[in-house]
């Protein structure tokens, strides 16, 4: 068996083999990450191969390449930031990095990520392609409200949502001096073509999903809807490949830092390196789940009158949602809500997985 590591780079790729004994086989430059090129690197060595990339900047294209190779028995796709001797090296080069990963697949030694499919990949794309438009046109309302808050004396119309019908009506007639009536005009223009783009990336979502039984899973557990169904079924990937729900919490970024030393243990903020849709969209459906469910609303209060501030609160209810999310989807199962008990005051629900039953009966204190 040979060992190839591949160091990616936007306009080419450097390749090292290692036999099983760990000598340096070949080195190679492929210019252009062309598929013809990989073949013939891995046509000219002996036997069958296995070759390791990093989770890096489109690695999609050139792990699906080294896949369609017949030489190469298997793709490993390592943890950028667990494969560390690479970035703590102090001499650091393309042909070095790509022997390092060499040897550490030798060793079978990567930190393994998980490598979703070509269609998966698609489908992030598509959803996340409508979250960034959703975070554009939320920077751009901020910019028109700071420019209508430094006008003086400007009135504006007592409705709930200033971008509204009504609200884009106002501001659209709305004549100011100077500069910023150019301004107001141009950041109206642009929130107009960015609203075309949402709805155009809906309608696009809405054809590509179907009728999804994952989404539609998903979608029966308050505080989920559609659009936050469809992005957690397609970040999970399926959810047989997290053993515990802690994994789950650690790759959601939904749990916190820890330090530990001799006896002190410290707990900082939330895990920065984690999958940062998951989290987005758990804890978007906490906020709305505490308000239409008695179940949610009672874990959210609870914590609340142990001191927490409201966005620690939150955490632990998207905490919540998120495991019987993994549950449901384990179990191919549908969330179940239930009335109260007339013997009982407190909030419950029936889970169709038999061990979160105990988690409906009252909230924990996670």
């Amino acid at each position: 068996m040979n060992y190839v590591g591949v160091d990616i780079h936007k306009k080419y790729s450097v390749l090292c083999a290692v036999d099983e004994r760990g000598r340096k086989l070949r080195e190679a430059r492929i210019e252009g990450n062309s598929g013809c090129g990989f073949a013939q690197f891995f046509a000219s060595l002996e036997g069958p191969s296995k070759a390791v990339v990093e989770a890096c900047w489109n690695w999609g294209l050139v792990h699906d390449e080294l896949e369609e190779i017949e030489q190469v028995e298997e793709v490993v796709l390592a943890h950028p930031y667990k494969t560390r001797v690479i970035a703590e090296a102090q001499v650091k080069s393309d042909k070095l990095d790509a022997r390092i990963l060499s040897q550490l697949l030798r060793g079978n030694l990567i930190a393994r990520a998980h490598a979703p499919s070509w269609s998966t990949r698609q489908r992030r794309f598509l959803l996340r392609q409508r979250m960034f438009w959703v975070r554009v046109r939320t920077m751009v309302r901020n910019r028109v409200h700071a420019l209508l808050a430094r006008q003086h004396g400007l009135e504006l119309p007592h409705r709930h949502d200033l971008f509204g019908s009504g609200g884009m009506k106002f501001l659209r007639n709305l004549s100011l001096s100077g500069i910023d009536g150019a301004l107001l005009r141009q950041d109206l223009e642009v929130l107009e073509q960015l609203d075309s783009q949402v709805k155009a990336s809906e309608r696009e979502i809405a054809r590509e999903l179907g009728a999804d039984p994952e989404v539609e899973r998903l979608q029966t557990i308050p505080g989920i809807g559609k659009l936050l169904a469809a992005v957690i079924a397609a970040e999970f990937d399926g959810a047989e490949r997290f053993r515990t729900n802690k994994k789950l919490w650690g790759y959601c970024g939904l749990a916190p830092s820890t330090r530990s030393s001799d006896r002190h243990t410290w707990h900082g903020p939330l895990l920065g390196q984690c999958n940062k849709w998951l989290r987005w969209a758990f804890v978007e459906a906490a906020w709305v789940a505490i308000v239409h469910s008695g179940y949610f609303g009672a874990i959210y209060s609870r914590q609340i009158e142990r001191g927490k501030i409201a966005n620690q609160a939150i955490i632990v209810v998207a905490r919540r949602l998120c495991e019987i999310a993994w549950k449901l989807l384990r179990e191919k199962r549908s969330f179940q809500s239930s009335a109260p008990s007339k013997i009982s005051h407190r909030p419950h629900v029936i889970l169709a997985d038999a061990q979160l039953k105990n988690c409906a009966s009252r909230p924990r204190s996670d």
